[in-house]
């Protein structure tokens, strides 16, 4: 889930169009989950081909990456690596509220509620190595380049903006800013109408952008004590304070100045070696620079085979995205990709 530092953002709203012809590398685990949470029936089943194997990941990327493609960005997804020993935690709990989350749905459809069923089954998904896998071959088949991160995805991708091989980082978590990415774009998987929580009401959600600088001059912190917060707060790799969130955190970090002397002043305790060990999570990150970046237009045979021979995806629709790749057609022609 990321740490949530949202209230202390300083977000501007944007369009596809604003990021245009720019490199946008896309914290691939993060959108799958979003994909595999949101693409469902109405009784929160994902969607399936005629073996029972879930589609929802590749109906996501397919559209969604046609509809980056046409707007004029150039997608790059980043995929998860090992996982730090100090996250073993957060999957565990995670894992148990899947586990929780398949119990209330199965009882929600004993029941006939749809709604409730709908919500709990969006708890459930899981990114497999397989639908890993799978997606990397789609995402090859469609002329997309992928990166395989050593460890957290998005350290890799924020390296890479960092680097200047990427314009920004797309996700929804806030962990990339705490890994040193210059510019956030939020909402770029799941632009659309949204339905709120609980209610019959839908909302537009529009993509929006963090400027980290920008934020931590409104905040007047730098980032070391955005790092700082969020150990107040808790990471996915420790434990944070009990009614500490992100603007009692600042309040704290912005008086005190550090971690440990908030603790000292709360009277509360976090292991210091843990405090270093989160550190170093974020400000030296494990990242590679072994990766190449280079986009090409679709293999429209490998993708229907793939797509229409094996998960049997409507023909007609899987075309009419891949036509808009075309787009990319001209931004070869160009000389505009790596």
């Amino acid at each position: 889930m990321g740490v949530n530092l949202v209230d202390l953002l300083k977000r501007e709203k944007c369009s596809l169009k604003d990021l245009s012809n720019k490199v946008i590398a896309i914290d691939a685990y993060n959108a799958l989950h979003q994909f595999l949470a949101t693409i469902r029936q109405r009784d929160g089943t994902p969607l399936m081909d005629s073996k029972g194997r879930v589609t929802s990941h590749l109906s996501g990327l397919l559209y969604r990456t046609a509809n980056l493609v046409d707007a004029g960005i150039l997608p790059v997804y980043v995929f998860d690596g090992k996982p730090h020993p100090l996250k073993a935690r957060t999957l565990a709990i995670r894992k148990e509220i899947k586990e929780e989350a398949e119990r209330e749905w199965r009882i929600a459809i004993e029941k006939g509620d749809l709604e409730t069923a709908r919500k709990k089954a969006q708890q459930t998904s899981r990114v497999t190595d397989e639908i890993v896998d799978q997606s990397k071959r789609l995402l090859s088949a469609l002329g997309i380049p992928w990166v395989q991160a050593p460890s957290e995805g998005e350290a890799q991708a924020s390296h890479m903006a960092r680097k200047g091989d990427a314009y920004a980082v797309a996700s929804q978590d806030s962990d990339s800013l705490l890994f040193g990415a210059p510019i956030l774009v939020r909402n770029l998987a799941i632009t659309g109408r949204r339905k709120l929580p609980n209610k019959q009401v839908y909302v537009k959600i529009e993509p929006e952008i963090v400027r980290l600088e920008d934020t931590l001059r409104d905040l007047g912190i730098g980032r070391e004590q955005l790092v700082d917060i969020a150990i107040l707060i808790g990471t996915d790799f420790n434990e944070g304070i009990e009614g500490i969130g992100p603007k009692k955190g600042y309040e704290l970090i912005k008086r005190f100045g550090s971690a440990e002397k908030a603790l000292e002043v709360l009277g509360k305790e976090i292991d210091q070696g843990l405090i270093d060990a989160v550190r170093k999570i974020f400000l030296e990150p494990d990242v590679t620079d072994d990766y190449h970046l280079e986009w090409d237009l679709p293999d429209e045979e490998d993708v229907i085979d793939m797509l229409c021979g094996e998960h049997q995806f409507s023909k007609d629709r899987v075309s009419n995205a891949l036509q808009k790749f075309e787009r990319m057609r001209g931004l070869l022609r160009q000389g505009r990709l790596f």
